[in-house]
């Protein structure tokens, strides 16, 4: 399945713009060009069109179908309930549940499971595992025991965001008890939506958590660039979310999805309203069968309750408050995350318009000012970045499955070794010129190298002067809806019932329009015995026919006047958010006016970026953890001893790859049993020797000799180890060399030997 680079259909290849009719009429001879040409064009667009008719009624039946189900999903694997979120003390509409590997897959029992957690945005749930490419399918071919987190169509009555993170805890729990051999905390997987719940349910239960893979997961909700990104303006241009609490009281206390589903694709107005249409009839008979799968997940919208929609709308959408640190639990608790201890690492993509590589690692810089804050906090942050790939193709797109997922997956233990630090993980095509190609998984070689807050910077973010504004749209948002609470919420609520909220969401467009195409519709009775007689009788035409081809000349003039209008609209709802409100008079009215009567709008008035505040306590035992640290430089032995001079070795290079990896684990796993690390103790010993290098390099490799065994034959098995996990990549840098060269002195080895 193909995917495109714009946000709402990546994962429909219909989304993409045709290059031919179809493939049925690219193989046909060229038309001989008599009178017959006009005829045989007619008689094949007349047979598209019936044929696309009939697949529009198909997806209106399997629309009809999905709403009568209590369950519906898109899990294209077998799979058992283990919990159902109904029934905890705090009932949410999760579910967890276990998949079972295909036949002929095995997992290995001593492997981390892999959690996958499906967005709660809109639509149903499994798209993670729709296909065998997809997110399940790696991890369970990488021999990952695997489980996934879905949802119910319709919430719990009174559940809040706070009950689901808890469900969520207790489902992490329940897997972890499952697994008692397995090498390392459950790996989990938030895609969208469920990225953001994720970071807060590690933030609050960190010890649950191995690593954390956040997929086209936006947690800095201002951040973006000027000229693109203007999903971020909607709160804007709505007045707030007043409009959101209107809803879901017209909504009987439900909030609907398909409102979410519409503000997505009204983001690309050429894709949803020509390009995925005519795409389907000018390919149908080649495209029908993909339409239909992905149109099965994205026309089925779920409900949320309207506290739930209320609390994400203006905590987040508006607010922006996760990453300042000013949510907090229902007991008064913040929620931090700068408390997560596990590895976090950031799927996104140039190509997404939905959440945007700015909101996407925006966080880092709204929690950190300093990369040595980062590595002070013990946090290990691994991002990478796709550069075209569309909001939705990030998590379920066959080729993103197949190169980052999959490399992602079976790299993870690696990533989970890593020191505390920023890394880019770099994704290339394995060549002939590379070097050691037995110790890479599959045809990508995986990298690790180390960044800085400026790489993240220099993606682009927001001004003072923007973060000014987006502040002024939160206390306008504030007022608004304090404004709607106390004068038409009443009146609202009075003349709002279940039957009206009933009949409101059955008339949402989004709705609708699959309900008119199915056998529902009186009208398309014919159609399905029609479009039977067309396949047995099928004339495409040729792929040279003169009116095929301004068919297709018309299709691109279409496209291009929506895409025209996209631009303009998109460039006018900025220009009318950033003069709106930039208005001193609008920011002074709310309360944000500078002090001493400067004018806000002026950067040199305008107060700085909110930032999440001092956490002492965290600061203290930061401190209380260096004071310990610095006792240890020469405790730990021969595994300290090689794991301090690797490190050592490569730090100047600031790069690592998944064959120095490869060869650590198999020197890991000759070791006896009883003997050999577990992954927490090998994660702490690498982590431990990286701080002491950090905290007095001179001495942390000055002691080296001190923790050298006396035995001569260990000292050689340590040094060889040492040797071939740092030459597995190939030769190293002229630094490089010139450190080994000191260490084989100080293991009283020559600097050839190996």
């Amino acid at each position: 399945m193909s995917a495109a680079t714009h946000s709402h259909t990546p994962a429909n290849p219909t989304s993409a713009t045709p290059t031919s009719a179809n493939q049925a009429s690219a193989s046909q001879p060229s038309a001989s060009w008599g009178l017959g040409f006009a005829q045989d064009y007619w008689i094949d667009a007349w047979q598209r069109a019936i044929l696309t008719l009939d697949t529009l009624r198909q997806r209106g039946n399997t629309w009809l179908e999905r709403a009568q189900s209590d369950a519906p999903h898109v899990l294209g694997f077998s799979f058992e309930l283990v919990v159902d979120g109904r029934t905890l003390p705090h009932p949410v509409n999760y579910m967890l549940v276990r998949i079972v590997p295909p036949e002929g897959t095995k997992t290995d029992p001593g492997k981390p499971p892999f959690v996958v957690v499906d967005p709660r945005a809109g639509h149903g749930p499994g798209i993670g595992g729709m296909k065998h490419d997809s997110e399940i399918g790696v991890a369970l071919a990488a021999g990952h025991p695997c489980y996934f987190v879905g949802f119910l169509p319709e919430p719990v009555a009174e559940q809040t965001i706070e009950d689901v993170c808890t469900a969520e805890a207790h489902f992490l729990e329940v897997i972890a008890r499952l697994h008692p051999d397995a090498d390392g905390k459950p790996v989990t997987v938030g895609n969208c939506q469920a990225g953001w719940q994720i970071m807060m349910t590690a933030a609050m239960r960190p010890e649950l958590f191995g690593p954390i893979l956040l997929a086209g997961s936006p947690l800095s909700y201002w951040a973006g660039v000027r000229g693109s990104n203007p999903m971020r303006y909607l709160g804007g241009t709505l007045g707030g979310t007043w409009l959101t609490a209107l809803s879901g009281d017209l909504g009987h206390g439900l909030f609907d999805g398909a409102n979410l589903v519409a503000n997505f694709e009204a983001l690309n107005p050429a894709n949803t309203y020509w390009q995925k249409p005519y795409n389907l009839y000018s390919k149908v008979d080649t495209e029908a069968a993909r339409f239909l799968e992905f149109e099965t997940w994205w026309g089925s919208p779920v409900l949320l309750n309207a506290h739930e929609m209320q609390w994400i709308a203006d905590n987040l959408f508006v607010g922006n408050k996760l990453t300042s640190g000013e949510i907090r639990t229902s007991t008064g608790r913040r929620v931090d995350l700068r408390n997560i201890r596990s590895p976090i690492i950031v799927l996104c993509s140039q190509g997404d318009n939905i959440t945007p590589p700015q909101q996407a690692l925006g966080w880092i810089t709204d929690l950190y000012e300093e990369d040595e804050e980062i590595v002070t906090n013990g946090q290990t942050i691994v991002y990478t970045l796709h550069e075209s790939i569309g909001h939705l193709g990030i998590f379920v797109s066959g080729k993103v499955a197949t190169r980052e997922h999959a490399e992602l997956a079976s790299c993870m233990e690696m990533i989970d070794l890593l020191p505390p630090g920023l890394y880019e993980a770099v994704i290339s095509e394995v060549d002939d010129a590379t070097v050691h190609p037995e110790l890479i998984h599959g045809r990508y070689l995986f990298r690790l190298e180390a960044r800085s807050l400026d790489d993240i910077r220099a993606l682009g973010n927001n001004d003072a002067e923007d973060n000014q504004r987006f502040a002024t749209v939160a206390r306008v948002s504030e007022i608004n809806h304090g404004l709607y609470a106390a004068f038409a919420r009443p009146a609202v609520q009075a003349m709002a019932g279940t039957q009206s909220a009933d009949m409101a969401r059955q008339m949402h467009p989004n709705r609708l329009r699959f309900a008119m195409f199915s056998d529902r519709n009186p009208a398309m009775a014919p159609i399905k015995d029609l479009a039977e007689s067309v396949r047995a009788d099928r004339k495409p035409v040729a792929a040279d026919n003169p009116l095929l081809a301004m068919e297709q000349m018309a299709s691109g003039l279409i496209t291009t006047w929506w895409e025209g209008y996209r631009l303009a609209r998109d460039a006018l709802t900025e220009a009318a958010f950033v003069g709106t409100y930039g208005s001193p008079w609008l920011q002074a009215m709310v309360g944000l006016a500078a002090p001493n009567g400067a004018t806000p709008s002026h950067s040199d008035a305008t107060p700085p970026q909110r930032r999440i505040e001092r956490d002492l306590a965290r600061e203290a035992m930061a401190a209380h953890a260096e004071a310990e640290l610095a006792t240890r430089f020469e405790v730990g032995g021969l595994p300290a001893a090689v794991a301090r001079a690797i490190i050592h070795v490569r730090l100047p290079q600031g790069s690592v790859d998944e064959r120095g990896f490869a060869v650590l684990q198999a020197l890991r796993k000759l070791q006896p049993a009883n003997r050999r690390l577990g992954a927490g103790e090998a994660k702490a010993l690498f982590r431990d020797q990286f701080l002491l290098l950090r905290l007095d390099q001179a001495r942390a490799v000055a002691a080296i000799p001190r923790l050298l065994p006396d035995d001569a034959n260990l000292r050689r098995k340590g040094w060889q180890a040492i040797h071939d996990v740092l030459h597995a990549s190939g030769p190293l840098p002229e630094e490089g060399e010139r450190r080994l060269r000191h260490l084989a002195e100080l293991f009283g080895e020559k600097a050839g030997d190996a």
